[in-house]
């Protein structure tokens, strides 16, 4: 069995993470989202709450799986014999720091990253972009899913 993970904060999931989600899922026959806990970060969504917007937006596709995971991304790897990473580049820019990420992580364990050209559609596209323009009352239903709109409408009206 083919199996990749697309790993990130996913706080929250835009419609760029979900692109490139759908694509790895077209790719392999397991993907996992595997999102990330930062103890020492804040963010606006709790890791459940992420989990259970990301199992909503992702359930058409049958072998998306997304789990939180908390140390080294290639000890999620190792545990669940993923051989893969997929993550999505916006720009250059991106791509000084994932090489370095890619080059850690395959010295490490032998894992592999592959590098997927986020659709042009989304390069501008960041969930910190997306918090920041909600916050001040911009339309960003176009950027994220309508389960990921509400959830985050509401949050926003409670702070």
């Amino acid at each position: 069995m083919r199996r990749a993970v697309c790993p990130g904060s996913f706080d929250p999931i835009t419609n760029g993470h979900l692109d490139i989600i759908a694509r790895a899922s077209r790719l392999y026959d397991e993907v996992y989202v595997a999102v990330m806990i930062n103890k020492s970060k804040k963010g606006l969504f709790e890791i459940d709450e992420r989990i259970d917007l990301i199992r909503q937006v992702t359930a058409e596709y049958a072998n998306v799986r997304v789990e939180a995971f908390h140390g080294l991304l290639v000890d999620f790897c190792k545990q669940r014999d993923i051989p893969a990473i997929v993550k999505g580049l916006r720009a250059v820019s991106d791509f000084d720091y994932e090489l370095q990420m890619a080059q850690m992580n395959n010295g490490l364990t032998g894992v592999e990253t592959l590098f997927v050209p986020t659709n042009p559609t989304y390069s501008f596209l960041s969930s910190s972009l997306v918090k920041e323009v909600a916050a001040w009352g911009g339309d960003v239903s176009h950027l994220v899913p309508p389960e990921v709109l509400d959830a985050l409408t509401r949050r926003l009206r409670r702070s």
